[in-house]
């Protein structure tokens, strides 16, 4: 699968972060695209910075000519994750000044996956209209909104609560973080 990873300026790098590490060597083809402020919170919330796969493509915000521009070279998936409110907003409007957005674009309009992951609180009506004009656009909104029956110990347990969610919506098997079980009878 050809998968593209958004990260923008938002709180919570660390799902990105997160993602790629369950992402490496998976045999999938990996390109990330940073948004403007996407690097000012990874140097906040990752000391040792973004740790890049080894087979991970990086591609600029800038350039339009990026396979993933044009619906004839659409990746198979998108997720913009830590996804921020404006660029949420940018998308839901069809507003595509830059690669990430144009990508995002052309996902919706080749009805292809397109996860956005927004960690945002509280919300705001604006936000809640945006929520759902990409629903009904065909975008999958994955809040970053951690689960707790799994008894996380630990940060990056929490962490792989909502990253598990984004490679389940993506069809890709995990181990994360146990699956919910029936009650024994």
């Amino acid at each position: 699968m050809k998968l593209l990873i958004g990260i923008t300026g938002a709180s919570g790098t660390l799902y990105a972060q997160r993602l790629l590490e369950n992402l490496a060597g998976s045999g999938h083809e990996l390109h990330i695209i940073l948004s403007k402020y996407a690097q000012a919170v990874i140097k906040e919330e990752l000391p040792g910075g973004l740790r890049l796969p080894p087979e991970a493509q990086m591609h600029s915000l800038k350039s339009m000519h990026l396979p993933f521009a044009s619906g004839s070279n659409a990746a198979d998936a998108m997720v913009i994750i830590p996804c921020s409110m404006g660029t949420l907003g940018r998308i839901a409007h069809g507003y595509s000044e830059d690669a990430l957005l144009r990508s995002a674009d052309v996902m919706l309009k080749e009805r292809k996956k397109l996860i956005l992951v927004p960690r945002e609180t509280p919300l705001n009506l604006v936000h809640v209209r945006n929520f759902e004009l990409l629903l009904l656009a065909g975008a999958i909104i994955l809040p970053a909104n951690p689960s707790f029956y799994s008894r996380p110990g630990d940060v990056t347990a929490v962490v792989d609560t909502v990253v598990a969610r984004v490679l389940d919506h993506l069809g890709i098997p995990h181990q994360l973080v146990p699956r919910w079980q029936a009650e024994p009878e």
